[in-house]
């Protein structure tokens, strides 16, 4: 989803020098595999935007997976992007990097100061780790190595899987099979009182392109909206869009996760970006989208 937005970005502007692989292409866990790509293509900009991903039941079912892929992708391509003198690269991280009960809402410098959530701690830990890194190949080697954590993202090309998608496609599709099936009710996990913030993947890939122009730093760098809403606002208004009309009921005996993940997009605002697309439109592309290409 996030790299196909930012080679739609790209193209967009123009770009016509683009190397792509998918990764039954290129293993991004194979050093060997990474190594002999960037010896041969010699990129000269990278948008690290590849991990292993999932919602809520992924990331705790998978916890070791989880960990040991998502390093062993960010290791290959940072180190050998070093290696290889890449001119910049981009790491993107996600907001689950920061602490559970971190105040809200989420800045840059709360990262380490506190616990992680555990459901997705393993991954959090990859992610934390690869910012890390970037900071490290900067401060040693003199990298332009950035990091940017964009929030809870959906669009184009998102995941609709049953079990190991995020909320918001996972809504999507619930809303969708019962309208189609004629089912009453639709059973949701948790209170519905947990708290998120969604981007556009198309905005997310807006801005990083904005910030591989316009950002110089170490240290990570927030990519949001600065707008959150309850998850049962979210699934009220995704039965809007789909036209389901049944029942909606809230398994208070499943995790409700982070009650609350805010970015303050304060410092990206300083920089002249902000959002374009709002969360109800956003809603009706990629549902859109699902109709026409993952049923």
């Amino acid at each position: 989803m996030v790299g196909s937005a930012i080679y739609r970005k790209l193209s967009t502007e123009g770009y016509t020098n683009l190397i792509t692989k998918t990764s039954k292409e290129l293993d991004l866990r194979d050093q060997r595999a990474v190594f002999e790509f960037f010896k041969e293509e010699t990129p000269d900009y990278v948008f690290l935007a590849a991990a292993k991903v999932g919602g809520i039941v992924a990331n705790n079912t998978y916890r070791a997976d989880f960990l040991y892929e998502n390093l062993e992708i960010q290791n290959n391509v940072i180190h050998q992007s070093y290696k290889h003198g890449v001119k910049k690269l981009m790491f993107l991280g996600s907001s689950c990097i920061y602490p559970k009960l971190a105040p809200q809402p989420l800045k840059e410098e709360y990262l380490l100061t506190g616990l992680l959530e555990e459901t997705n701690e393993p991954y959090a830990i990859a992610k934390i780790a690869g910012i890390k890194m970037c900071d490290a190949y900067r401060a040693q080697y003199g990298c332009d190595f950035i990091s940017v954590m964009p929030t809870n993202l959906y669009g184009y090309n998102d995941n609709y899987h049953p079990q190991n998608s995020h909320v918001l496609p996972a809504l999507i599709r619930k809303f969708h099979e019962a309208k189609v099936n004629g089912t009453p009710e639709v059973i949701i996990w948790g209170s519905g009182s947990p708290m998120r913030e969604f981007l556009f993947a198309d905005d997310l890939a807006d801005a990083c392109y904005y910030l591989m122009q316009n950002y110089n730093e170490a240290t990570l760098i927030n990519i949001g909206t600065g707008e959150d809403l309850t998850i049962k606002d979210l699934a009220l208004l995704i039965k809007k869009t789909v036209g389901f009309e049944g029942e909606l009921t809230f398994d208070s005996t499943k995790p409700d996760g982070t009650p609350r993940k805010l970015m303050d997009v304060s410092k990206l605002h300083g920089l002249g970006w902000k959002h374009q697309v709002q969360l109800e439109q956003g809603i009706d592309l990629a549902y859109q989208d699902f109709l026409k290409n993952h049923i």
